[in-house]
């Protein structure tokens, strides 16, 4: 994993500010205010989604996180993210609001 893309990740999501990064699972977790809204594996970022997100994410043809375990392919609440965030801050904006909205109501179930 290289860390100039993860450095970059900071600027994309400027309007999330602040934004701490961890290596957990392989990879590095994306927080802010102490809750993961984003996992980054083999530099693709992933971003988090739930009931009420997922649609979106399916719809942008955004990919599950998924990984085997045990012969089986598991599937984590978390899609690829769109690459329109790489080029347009509102883009970036408003997808990383969808993500962190998820990452808030994962919290309270």
């Amino acid at each position: 994993m290289t860390s100039e893309f993860i450095d970059s990740l900071h600027d994309v999501f400027s309007t999330l500010q602040p934004v701490t990064t961890r290596r957990m699972f392989g990879g590095t977790g994306l927080f802010h205010s102490g809750l993961m809204f984003a996992i980054v594996i083999d530099d693709l970022l992933y971003l988090k989604a739930d009931k009420e997100t997922s649609q979106q994410f399916i719809h942008e043809g955004c990919e599950p996180f998924t990984y085997s375990r045990q012969g089986k392919q598991v599937a984590l609440q978390y899609y690829s993210a769109p690459d329109c965030i790489y080029d347009d801050p509102d883009d970036a904006a408003r997808w990383a609001q969808l993500a962190f909205s998820s990452a808030l109501r994962s919290r309270r179930s």
